[in-house]
């Protein structure tokens, strides 16, 4: 099983134990929002580019409002499947999934009251700094400061340049859900209060 596969499947049981009007840290969404999210995304590829194009995102919401119609159950048996065979995602999974599935497995966990983060393998670990590395680059691309991502390791990434840093500092996983905008995390922030505040106001979404 792939990491992929793996954190998928502890997706679905956290879909199937909160229910579907669980909250989420996607807005609005409910768990059931968030899995019409992921069967658009692997499934409707007429639909799926409005969910990174701004102005194609008015038929993603109309296709995803659709599909989150399905009995909750039936939604999350899709998403248990995976991708179907005639979909890139198919193919991609084991690349592009992971941090997918990872996040929006957060997403779920850590909008509730009372979350602790989970103590992932090594290799799942491993992965998502691999991610966080190259995300950071785009999520912290207006700081108007240096970031500079650190591991309790001592592993770094620097994914903004400026004359002043700010290091984030936390496991690759935390600081994968920081770069995602994600604010349920646990990471230090070293620098200059100021920079420190511009970096943790930045919109990270994208």
């Amino acid at each position: 099983m792939s990491l992929a596969q793996h954190e998928r499947a502890e997706l679905v049981s956290t879909l199937t134990a909160v229910g579907e009007s669980a909250p989420t840290l996607c807005g609005e969404w409910t768990a059931r929002d968030l899995a019409a999210h992921l069967v658009v995304r692997e499934r409707r590829l007429d639909a799926a580019p409005g969910i990174l194009v701004p102005f194609l995102a008015g038929y993603t919401e109309r296709v995803q409002k659709g599909v989150a119609r399905q009995p909750f159950p039936e939604l999350v048996a899709v998403v248990a499947s995976g991708p179907p065979v005639w979909s890139p995602f198919k193919v991609l999974d084991p690349v592009i999934n992971v941090g997918e599935m990872f996040v929006h497995h957060e997403d779920l966990r850590r909008a509730r009251p009372g979350w602790e983060p989970r103590v992932l393998s090594e290799a799942m670990e491993n992965k998502l700094w691999s991610i966080a590395s190259k995300i950071g680059r785009l999520a912290y691309r207006g700081a108007g400061v240096g970031v500079i991502l650190r591991t309790p390791d001592g592993r770094t990434a620097t994914v903004s340049k400026g004359d002043r840093s700010v290091v984030l500092i936390g496991s690759p996983s935390e600081l994968l859900l920081d770069a995602f905008g994600r604010s349920e995390v646990v990471i230090e922030a070293d620098g200059d209060a100021a920079d420190v505040d511009a970096v943790r106001k930045l919109d990270r979404s994208f």
